[in-house]
């Protein structure tokens, strides 16, 4: 299997905090990875490291093939990564489509204004905000601003897709259908890392998880074995019959 992307004892402080400590993994092509842990864990903070919010104090950072620690975001972007956030950020005076668009301006292919709204309809079409792309991105709810910000993604033709908590604040009906979205996202060949606290779905569409405790990386490996892993279970999942059933639901 290619690797896509491969952290190396990715170290991170904030003044006194230890927020991550030899954060160590190989991510390959076209797995979606379930990122989990209580709340402070260091999710985000590995999520900011990987598309170059933060540089690391140790460690590198290694997208297809290339030593990407001490770039900036928008050069990451150009190469093919992108993520949405856990609050979404719209650029609510502008339309859905014209969101969408600067993604498309600012991605991979660094799109022509002609060719990025033509982009945007498609990608707006794939995530069902078709009909809302001449409507300002401040009239939509949250999980149409949530689809917004993955279409934005999509349309800077990323290899990689971080997404932060995509499912939060989404009732059950709009978690199903977006956790559909993800699979879908996935059979377009596009690897993802989902940063996620809705456990049923994060069992169900992850191809393996990785589990931060304290900034530390406690376990790595398919949703079965992460389950059944007591230190797991001691920090997160508190249930091993919890565990066992999220895993059953489908």
């Amino acid at each position: 299997m290619t690797v896509l992307l491969s952290a190396q004892g990715v170290t991170k402080r904030f003044g006194g905090l230890q927020a991550l400590t030899h954060v160590t993994f190989d991510l390959p092509k076209g797995q979606i990875m379930g990122l989990i842990g209580p709340n402070g864990a260091g999710k985000t903070a590995l999520f900011n490291t990987i598309n170059g919010t933060y540089p690391p104090e140790e460690g590198r950072i290694i997208f297809r093939d290339k030593d990407v620690t001490a770039l900036k975001p928008y050069d990451r972007a150009r190469m093919g990564m992108a993520r949405t956030h856990q609050i979404v950020q719209p650029l609510n005076e502008l339309t859905v489509r014209e969101n969408v668009m600067v993604g498309a301006c600012f991605g991979r292919e660094n799109q022509s204004l002609g060719r990025a709204a033509k982009t945007a309809d498609e990608v707006l079409e794939f995530v069902g905000l078709q009909d809302r792309a001449e409507e300002l991105a401040s009239s939509l709810n949250v999980a149409q601003k949530k689809r917004m910000e993955i279409a934005r993604a999509l349309a800077s033709r990323p290899y990689l897709l971080l997404l932060d908590e995509v499912l939060a604040g989404l009732n059950p009906s709009e978690i199903s259908s977006m956790v559909e979205t993800i699979k879908k996202i996935r059979k377009q060949g596009i690897t993802i890392i989902m940063i996620e606290h809705v456990m049923k779905a994060v069992m169900n569409v992850s191809d393996r998880i990785l589990v931060l405790d304290y900034g530390v990386q406690i376990a790595d490996g398919k949703p079965e074995a992460i389950s059944k892993n007591e230190r797991v279970i001691e920090a997160y999942l508190g249930d091993p019959k919890l565990a066992e059933k999220l895993l059953q639901e489908k």
